[in-house]
């Protein structure tokens, strides 16, 4: 597999930012929801402080992600209607503004509230803004809204993956997996006898 995107397929580098991002915001996404489960007080500042530097890492990676497509290619579209494209467009527009809005959202809810922001207790963030408790109730608020948002988009990008890979059976899914093959470099029924 190539480290480099080309004009069929995603490239190694591409897969792994991609599918990184994917994870590190489905999993920080349930913890965030998950940290009031936490037995003690100190345990749930652990968690918080954890679900806090994964959200900077998204922001990083999505950073590292924007470089890296300035400088690869990208594949060409599959064949499909116009309106398709240009809503997969969209949908990707989105999740890039949203994937960025959502930590910096959280850092802003984090910088209102005071308190510092670490990263993996390794250094300190500077604040967003100034401490401002009239401020917590909407910068949460505001960080918890886009993550549903962000959610919805997730489904409908996943949503169009598998219409692709389901019923147009086409290569859309399959260039971004992994060590997968895509259908165009099979060989058709008849070549195979």
């Amino acid at each position: 597999m190539s480290l480099r995107s080309t004009t069929r397929r995603w490239g190694a580098v591409a897969k792994f930012l991609h599918w990184t991002t994917a994870l590190l915001i489905i999993g920080n996404g349930i913890f965030g929801l998950l940290h009031d489960l936490a037995s003690t007080p100190m345990q749930k500042i652990s968690w918080l402080a954890l679900h806090k530097s994964i959200g900077l890492t998204v922001l990083a990676l999505l950073l590292l992600r924007l470089l890296w497509r300035l400088a690869d290619r990208k594949p060409a579209d599959e064949p499909a209607p116009r309106w398709q494209q240009r809503a997969a467009h969209a949908v990707h527009g989105l999740l890039y503004l949203l994937i960025a809005a959502l930590p910096l959202s959280g850092w802003w809810f984090n910088s209102v509230t005071g308190k510092p922001l670490q990263f993996f207790k390794l250094f300190n963030l500077p604040a967003l803004a100034a401490a401002n408790p009239d401020l917590r109730h909407l910068s949460h608020s505001i960080h918890e809204n886009l993550f549903w948002f962000l959610v919805l988009v997730l489904v409908l990008h996943v949503g169009g993956a598998l219409k692709h890979h389901l019923l147009d059976r086409d290569d859309t899914l399959l260039r971004m997996l992994p060590f997968r093959r895509l259908r165009s470099d099979s060989p058709s029924q008849g070549e195979r006898r």
